[in-house]
């Protein structure tokens, strides 16, 4: 209801603080910068209640806990989760946020990231993996932790938006001493692929 001026003027100062992004299009949505705001941003395009399904089916096929996750700032963070029925299981809660350089979703996120995003990591210092690893995760759409924290290990794929962007990473994670990222690549791959095409509107 405000002058479309003022309104532009608010929008481009929520782009400037990283909470809103605007689309090809010309349009705005919030963007995924704190787990409150991505949760908002999910259930606004239905999504979040249509991921469920898959990563429940996902869950249930593997029986590993699996995660999606986004980009916030010099981070990945958890904004969706099923848990596995397994006791033993890895502990890691909606909301976490994990490393770019030794997580699995990290390495997703960071692999299909543009080459500005990047570069600014690599300005300010961030831990990144090794060019030849995200070499790797792009050509596999696959990767696997760095790092076995707290007796964990993960494995994760990518998730793409309409204009092909990675727009998240579903991972599984597990007790490392049951956790088989290889067994269970085939399933996590199927299912991230899924989510794309809902995202893509490919599919109900």
């Amino acid at each position: 209801g405000g002058e479309r001026g003022t309104v532009y003027q608010r929008l481009v100062t929520l782009m400037a603080a990283g909470w809103v992004e605007q689309l090809q299009d010309g349009s705005f949505r919030l963007s995924l910068r704190a787990v409150q705001v991505a949760h908002a941003a999910l259930e606004q395009a239905s999504l979040g209640s249509r991921m469920l399904p898959v990563m429940q089916r996902l869950v249930t096929e593997v029986g590993e806990t699996a995660s999606l996750a986004v980009l916030d700032g010099d981070e990945a963070r958890i904004v969706q989760r099923v848990e596995s029925d397994e006791l033993l299981r890895a502990d890691s809660k909606l909301g976490s946020s994990l490393s770019l350089d030794n997580s699995a979703t990290g390495r997703v996120l960071v692999a299909f990231a543009d080459a500005e995003r990047i570069a600014g990591w690599r300005e300010r210092g961030v831990a990144l993996p090794e060019a030849a690893m995200l070499a790797q995760v792009r050509r596999d759409s696959f990767a696997v932790s760095g790092s076995r924290v707290a007796g964990i290990s993960a494995s994760g794929a990518p998730v793409f938006d309409t204009a092909g962007r990675c727009y998240a990473a579903l991972s599984l994670v597990g007790p490392a001493n049951r956790f088989d990222a290889g067994k269970s690549r085939e399933a996590l791959i199927r299912a991230a692929e899924q989510i794309t095409r809902m995202i893509q509107g490919k599919e109900q």
